[in-house]
């Protein structure tokens, strides 16, 4: 049997070439990964195609993007969704091309399309999911708790502090922080445990140490980037019997969603309206709760990625036969 060739084209952001990852390991795909950085002017109109629109890349990349074009192609992004239009505009029918995310143009120009619900985009071509792809499900937690086995030793219930970033329309200011120092306080005192935190590059200043400062008296595992040595996140993941994870991350959310422990959130102003929509929407499937209420734990792991996995075999099943036939 001919194996498939695939690439999964990235502009370097982590969570969505963690996407395009988690698809392709999904569908048994043997990857490769391109990194590639649009330069203006091209960036300013991605993915629209205009004139010399392959020399959005320097020469190196460039020199990557051409034949023999691999058999399935996935990007994630605006930046990538350039790349994966191109190749569909060159490669004609010889790659099926996958765009994560809305392209925000018409997305026949891709043969497939994988969306979040709350962006509703719609069309023939265009699968929706809750949240975002990724590589959580039971196999991954298994091995996580195998590679991240020392924070079983922290006291039970570990509460895991899950930290993005301010964006437009979540300021994450002052009153947030002091509200999620005063719950994660008002958590530990009432039923003990230990308190695992994890930043990001988003993270604002001194909101760690706040943290760390209300859960005083109670064991705390701390992450704030590669200078505390490996990065923990699949750890908490995998041991957390709680998770809380700040309001800004569909990504985040998304994974301690499919965890299948409690999650929680605290929000203190009005959420921009697709980012409230899919806050709704975990919540009314029993995934997702403010920070103040009862923990309870979900009936059923949020786990899309099998699923829209599932979907785009058949799709790429369907491809094959009509190839074959002719049809």
């Amino acid at each position: 049997m001919t194996r498939t060739q695939a690439w999964i084209l990235t502009d370097g952001a982590a969570g969505n070439e963690r996407q395009a990852l988690a698809l392709a390991t999904r569908l048994g795909l043997e990857a490769q990964t391109l990194c590639l950085h649009v330069r203006p002017p091209w960036s300013w109109f991605a993915p629209h195609l205009i004139p010399g629109g392959r020399l959005a890349w320097p020469a190196a990349a460039r020199a990557q993007l051409q034949a023999p074009w691999p058999d399935i192609a996935i990007g994630c992004g605006r930046s990538a969704a350039l790349a994966t239009h191109i190749i569909g505009h060159l490669a004609k029918r010889h790659c099926y091309t996958i765009q994560i995310l809305d392209p925000r143009i018409n997305p026949r120009h891709w043969d497939c399309v994988i969306t979040p619900q709350h962006d509703r985009l719609y069309g023939p071509n265009v699968l929706s999911l809750l949240g975002s792809l990724h590589p959580i499900d039971t196999a991954w937690l298994t091995a996580a708790r195998a590679a991240w086995i020392e924070l079983s030793t922290l006291p039970s219930p570990r509460i895991a502090v899950l930290l993005g970033g301010p964006r437009r329309g979540i300021p994450l200011d002052k009153l947030w922080q002091q509200a999620l120092c005063t719950g994660l306080r008002t958590r530990l005192q009432r039923d003990g445990g230990s308190l695992l935190i994890s930043a990001s590059r988003r993270t604002p200043a001194g909101l760690v140490e706040a943290i760390a400062e209300a859960g005083v008296g109670f064991p705390l595992y701390i992450w704030r980037g590669s200078q505390d040595g490996s990065n923990p996140y699949p750890g908490f993941l995998a041991w957390s019997n709680l998770l809380v994870v700040s309001p800004d991350s569909v990504n985040m959310l998304s994974e301690a969603a499919a965890t299948g422990v409690p999650v929680h959130t605290l929000i203190t102003t009005p959420l921009p309206n697709k980012l409230a929509q899919f806050h709704q929407a975990l919540a009314q499937r029993g995934l997702l709760r403010p920070l103040q209420a009862e923990s309870i734990a979900p009936l059923q792991p949020l786990r899309e990625t099998e699923r829209i996995a599932t979907l785009v075999a058949e799709k790429l099943r369907s491809r094959h036969t009509a190839q074959k036939t002719g049809a």
